[in-house]
């Protein structure tokens, strides 16, 4: 069964490091940084009957980015990580595989430890 979600992120470091963690083919988009809505439609509208996540860093740029996409898309389901670790990419493995454990996504068991 092919997933119908998709998660949006702000680099390449993010969807390594979320890749690594997922235990199932989730279609990881980059924003590469600042984005505009023109942007972001254009980088969504292939994706538009999938259900989206936006995950990104918890500092200015990353709240930035998901106020952008609270206004264009409002039914986007918003992932954060905790402040402490500041950015997706140095969030630990076991604290990513909780987050997207607690959406429901599949994540490799070796994580939850």
């Amino acid at each position: 069964m092919e997933s119908r979600r998709v998660v949006i992120v702000e680099g390449g470091a993010d969807r390594k490091r979320l890749q690594k963690v997922l235990a199932e083919p989730i279609e990881i988009l980059c924003t590469n940084g600042t984005v505009s809505s023109y942007r972001i439609e254009e980088l969504l509208e292939p994706y538009e009957d999938y259900d989206m996540y936006v995950f990104v860093d918890a500092d200015p740029s990353g709240e930035a980015i998901r106020a952008l996409f609270k206004r264009v898309y409002p039914e986007v389901i918003h992932l954060y990580t905790e402040r402490k670790y500041g950015q997706v990419e140095t969030t630990p493995y076991r604290v990513l595989a909780a987050i997207l454990l607690a959406e429901r996504f599949l994540v490799h068991p070796q994580f939850l430890l």
